[in-house]
């Protein structure tokens, strides 16, 4: 057995493992909820009387073995995770608005089976296909691909996060507009902000909303309001938050706040739209460099090129 055929079973092993988190990661049930506690509540729906022993054999080969045995190796790994990589990647997902939806073990899983794939699929393409090469070229483009792969779930991260904060500096004038007239026409600001959460269906209405319901569960309104700050981290509702918190410490209307707040919004979106726009001509400068201009230049000299050729000059 050669180095290259022990390496792919290797790469395939790997593949296999990652595949297999996967499925997991797919298959952990939701809210921490036990499987056999699940299963056993059907039962009791049900109306029938099991034993733990038949509980267990009801379920599959794979929810009473491979589950629990990957389970555990996840676990294990993530024992090895530093504590502060964990926050860290924690706090962007909360920045994502993907919290609720993946958690920071299961995202630094992720590079290091996204790392595996990419790898694996180079090596792959470089030593069995049409382009195959030599096993220390195809192992370093394996190697490239794998820092590749380690790195884009952390670009799609920062993309997400840019995203979701771009959407809530465009709505936020327009939202305020809105907590403005509710809050002139009688509402509460609480009233108000569960208006515009029920009204919208975009980032900013999630994060009234969430903060809408963790008043309602007993916090204090000043902490959900920077709570919500802190996990947005945008300067605009950073300040529309301190200018809250200040109105209601200094006892100022809070429409007079919302208004000048709100004007104050829409200024900073129509700069921010003024600065995107300063920056597409560096950007385009680019894709005409690489594009554009070849294609004039080819246009342009092209015949003369070719008369050059043809005369006497060119050693015709």
């Amino acid at each position: 057995m050669d180095v290259s055929t022990i390496i792919l079973i290797v790469i395939v092993l790997v593949i296999g493992v990652a595949a297999a988190l996967i499925w997991v990661g797919q298959r952990v049930p939701k809210d921490d909820e036990d499987p056999l506690t699940a299963r056993l509540a059907e039962f009791t729906q049900r109306g029938e009387t099991v034993t733990l022993e038949d509980l267990e054999m009801s379920q599959t080969f794979s929810e009473r073995v491979i589950l629990p045995l990957l389970k555990q190796f996840g676990d294990l790994a993530t024992r090895f995770t530093p504590q502060n990589a964990l926050q860290e990647v924690s706090r962007k997902l909360e920045l994502a608005g993907k919290a609720g939806t993946i958690d920071a073990p299961v995202f630094l899983a992720s590079r290091f089976i996204v790392a595996a794939l990419v790898a694996g699929g180079v090596f792959v393409i470089f030593t069995f296909s049409f382009i195959k090469t030599e096993l220390s070229s195809a192992l370093l483009y394996s190697l490239i691909g794998a820092v590749v792969g380690f790195f884009f779930p952390q670009l799609w991260l920062d993309g997400e996060i840019k995203k979701r904060q771009t959407n809530i500096r465009k709505a936020m004038p327009d939202a305020l507009d809105l907590l403005t007239i509710c809050v002139e026409a009688g509402l509460g600001f609480d009233a108000a902000m569960s208006n515009v959460a029920q009204k919208w269906e975009n980032e900013l209405s999630l994060a009234f909303g969430r903060t809408i319901r963790e008043v309602q569960l007993g916090k204090v309104r000043r902490e959900a309001l920077r709570a919500m700050a802190e996990r947005v981290d945008l300067p605009e509702l950073t300040s529309f938050v301190a200018a809250v918190i200040q109105s209601e410490t200094l006892g100022v209307s809070m429409a007079k706040v919302l208004r000048i707040q709100s004007d104050q919004m829409r200024l900073k979106r129509r700069q921010y739209a003024e600065e995107l726009a300063h920056q597409a001509p560096v950007k385009m400068l680019i894709p005409m460099v690489v594009f554009i201009f070849p294609s004039i230049f080819i246009v342009l000299l092209a015949p003369a090129a070719f008369r050059l050729m043809g005369s006497s000059l060119g050693g015709g």
